[in-house]
């Protein structure tokens, strides 16, 4: 432990003088701008939206896709199946290419939090620049295992070479649990004790480890985990579709969506899970994702519906379930938002509609997935109507949705606020002028990279190392 305490008081130290850069150079800037307008806060709020919404699916990969590189590496090499080998080869070669885009998209993200939300980094950068600051560690920790992953296929035992991976898929995790962890702590902030424009008490590991760490980082890891399996069985099932029925295909599929397939109830569990501490912590979220306008003993559970003033039309409604989800008891009571200011209430709408999209998507994903269990156990196959593949062909835009909504839902869910109950978001926003200039050089910039990161994949793919499974196989890679 004694190790590791000049490193953390090098971080807070670190922390706490960018705090204090950021503080007067929010002076400044409200000194010679003034107060934001709507306006800004909008350009600021759709920019986000497009960084998060874009950075989130490589994320996801970034996550998952290495369990899949190990576990195929490993099935290559306890079986001798080249298929598996040349599976390892195939998404090894597409992380590469993955990774280098989302470094671009997580930079942009990090000059992000200080350029639009300086208030906000301003006052509570000492608070929560562990996480970060931990997450830049892990992240060159990736990068530097990845590399000796990808150039070593050749140099390294086939044994010491499946090691030289599993850095990858855990400093990617641990990148994934300390973003999430800061993001938590906006819902649940803890580890400081507010004086007006400043902090005092501050706790950079409490903050750290505050009350919604679990839930989300658990919720969230999953869903990674879910979303690369699905977009990746999703692309094979689509070649099986045209008739690439061979081994390889078929292992291109079954591997990543039976990995996927078994983390969906797992992931139901711990959206429930989840569902509940949002009720515990953030009542107000809670309300506004169940569209809940009035506070009851014995909720009904409201399915579907449109939000129309202050009232929810043409739900299905299931008696007594939301409380029994919320607090496990049929009869309890649960806060709705007419204990909430209506400043303080979020977008129900939205709120609401994001919530049974993730919801919808989820289940859909777990019928598909109880589809292949029992035609497995039945006959130890995929089923055999072509619409199985059909629908496995979409699980991963499917998985995506379901990802994007649950992420709409925790930040739009969170509004008016960005440090919950503390700081709200009109009050963090960069008040300079022009924001709406940066959101155009952003949706440029993002634009050219999802051009330039597909033209790569093609390349790559024409240059022997197939990306859609579509085309004809590739010969196997050296080992």
């Amino acid at each position: 432990m004694g190790t590791w305490q000049p490193a953390v008081g090098l971080l807070a130290e670190t922390a706490r003088m960018a705090a204090t850069a950021g503080a007067g150079v929010l002076e400044v800037l409200r000194n010679a701008a003034g107060p934001a307008s709507p306006q800004d806060l909008l350009a600021a709020r759709t920019q986000m939206a497009l960084s998060l919404g874009w950075h989130i699916v490589l994320a996801c990969l970034g996550v998952g896709m290495p369990a899949l590189i190990l576990l195929a590496e490993w099935r290559a090499i306890r079986t001798g199946d080249d298929a598996y080998m040349r599976l390892a080869h195939q998404w090894a070669t597409a992380v590469g290419v993955l990774f280098a885009a989302g470094a671009v998209s997580g930079t942009i993200l990090s000059f992000e939090l200080g350029l639009l939300w300086p208030a906000m980094m301003g006052v509570y950068g000492q608070v929560i620049g562990l996480p970060f600051a931990a997450e830049g560690v892990a992240f060159f920790v990736e990068a530097i295992f990845l590399g000796i992953y990808l150039y070593s296929w050749n140099h390294l035992t086939p044994r010491a070479h499946l090691l030289a991976g599993l850095p990858v898929l855990l400093a990617g995790t641990a990148s994934a649990f300390l973003v999430v962890c800061a993001n938590a702590w906006m819902n649940a902030p803890v580890g400081f004790t507010p004086a007006g424009a400043v902090v005092r008490n501050v706790n950079p590991w409490r903050a750290m480890f505050n009350p919604a760490v679990p839930h989300e980082t658990l919720h969230m890891i999953v869903a990674a985990f879910m979303v690369s399996g699905f977009l990746v069985a999703g692309v094979y099932a689509a070649g099986m579709l045209r008739g690439r029925t061979d081994r390889y295909h078929r292992l291109g599929f079954l591997v990543p969506f039976t990995l996927a397939a078994a983390l969906t109830p797992v992931q139901v569990v711990v959206g429930d899970w989840a569902g509940r501490e949002v009720a515990r912590l953030q009542p107000a979220k809670f309300a506004a994702a169940e569209a809940l306008f009035q506070t009851r003993a014995g909720a009904p559970l409201s399915i579907g519906g449109i939000v129309s003033g202050d009232r929810l039309h043409y739900s299905i409604e299931v008696p007594k379930m939301l409380s029994f989800l919320a607090k496990g008891s049929f009869d309890a009571v649960v806060q709705g938002l007419d204990r909430v200011p209506r400043p303080d209430r979020a977008p129900v709408g939205i709120v609401h509609l994001a919530f049974d999209l993730m919801v919808a998507m989820g289940f859909a994903l777990l019928a598909l997935s109880a589809w292949l269990a029992w035609s497995w156990w039945r006959r130890r196959g995929t089923p055999r109507s072509p619409w199985f593949l059909r629908l496995a062909a979409l699980s991963g835009v499917a998985a995506v949705i379901a990802v994007e909504a649950g992420w709409t839902v925790t930040e739009v869910g969170r509004q008016p606020w960005t440090v919950y109950g503390h700081m709200r978001t009109f009050d963090a926003v960069n008040p300079a002028p022009g924001l709406w200039n940066g959101f155009v050089v952003v949706t440029l910039v993002y634009l050219v990279l999802t051009v330039v990161t597909l033209y790569v994949l093609r390349l790559l793919r024409r240059g022997g190392q197939v990306i859609a499974p579509q085309e004809p196989e590739p010969a196997p890679g050296p080992r």
